[in-house]
């Protein structure tokens, strides 16, 4: 099994606040809840990237306790997380947001 190094862009930690605060907004607390769901889904990353299917040009892996898909690609031994994305939006608004972060 080849580990890899996983890197999160600012605009991806950007998406992980923003649903942090988008959570905390409707109960105080479930905002941490929320970035440490997110944050052990991004550590499988070093071990199962690759394994997802691919959306828009990115690799998807979907959170499996939020409703959120976060978007990579992989270089070498590198994935880079481009966007963590709320998968309750609009598609043409997914593609268009991936499209600007490719």
């Amino acid at each position: 099994m080849q580990l890899r190094k996983v890197i999160v862009l600012e605009e991806a930690a950007e998406d992980l606040e923003a649903g942090r605060s988008f959570y905390d907004e409707r109960q105080n607390g479930i905002g941490i809840y929320f970035i440490d769901c997110l944050i052990s889904d991004l550590e499988t990353l070093q071990y199962h990237g690759a394994i997802h299917s691919i959306h828009f040009g990115f690799y998807r892996l979907l959170s499996r306790r939020f409703p959120f898909g976060v978007y990579y690609d992989i270089t070498g031994d590198l994935i880079r997380v481009a966007a963590i994305l709320d998968m309750r939006r609009d598609p043409a608004w997914i593609r268009k947001e991936l499209s600007e972060r490719s």
